[in-house]
């Protein structure tokens, strides 16, 4: 894909997450903590737009700057939408350039499941395997965290983190400490959603 269309796609995925999944008001988080604002990335990953923009945006992102990946992975359920069209860019630019991976899915269940294989991970699943760990909003980076932890247990590799939108609220020295060689990559902070908001909502 050229420049110009990956910045296309994030324009319009910056655009829309700022439209359809962005709020200023009072609001409380999961933490405890006031906020002005609450960003739910889920209405826009599930988004048929949305998620295909979100998919293109994080593949360019991987083709980028990970080429060598294998697979894309996160924690259910914000990774899910994030994960299933990630894969499908890849493979809609494998069928159209025919030199890019194939960058297979898979999702960290939350907890151990206690019946059949037991399995942290569902999905794509080779020892050894480069893989990135993608998130929806990163705020203190545990979620992110909780998937690098399983995905590294499960015997891959994380080379890399992506997350849509990053609250700059520690997620990212967190996620670094935790994952030291996987360099970490924002889409957007939460101050881009919020300048594109006001900006749409001039």
């Amino acid at each position: 894909m050229t420049g110009d269309m990956a910045n296309d796609n994030r324009t319009d995925l910056l655009n829309l997450i700022a439209t359809l999944s962005f709020k200023l008001g009072d609001f409380t988080l999961a933490s405890g903590k006031k906020s002005d604002y609450y960003i739910d990335c889920r209405i826009t990953t599930l988004h048929a737009e949305g998620g295909r923009l979100s998919g293109l945006a994080l593949y360019d992102m991987i083709a980028e700057h990970f080429p060598q990946a294998e697979g894309v992975g996160g924690l259910t359920m914000g990774a899910d939408p994030l994960v299933s069209n990630t894969a499908s860019a890849s493979a809609w630019h494998h069928l159209h350039h025919h030199r890019d991976n194939l960058v297979h899915g898979f999702l960290v269940r939350k907890a151990e499941k206690t019946h059949g294989t037991g399995r942290r991970l569902e999905g794509f699943l080779k020892p050894g395997a480069k893989v990135i760990i993608v998130d929806d909003v990163c705020t203190t980076g545990g979620s992110t965290i909780t998937a690098i932890e399983a995905t590294q247990a499960a015997g891959m590799n994380v080379i890399g983190v992506l997350c849509l939108v990053d609250r700059e609220q520690g997620g990212r020295d967190n996620i670094e400490a935790a994952a030291p060689n996987a360099p970490f990559h924002a889409l957007f902070t939460a101050n881009d959603v919020r300048a594109a908001h006001i900006a749409l909502n001039k």
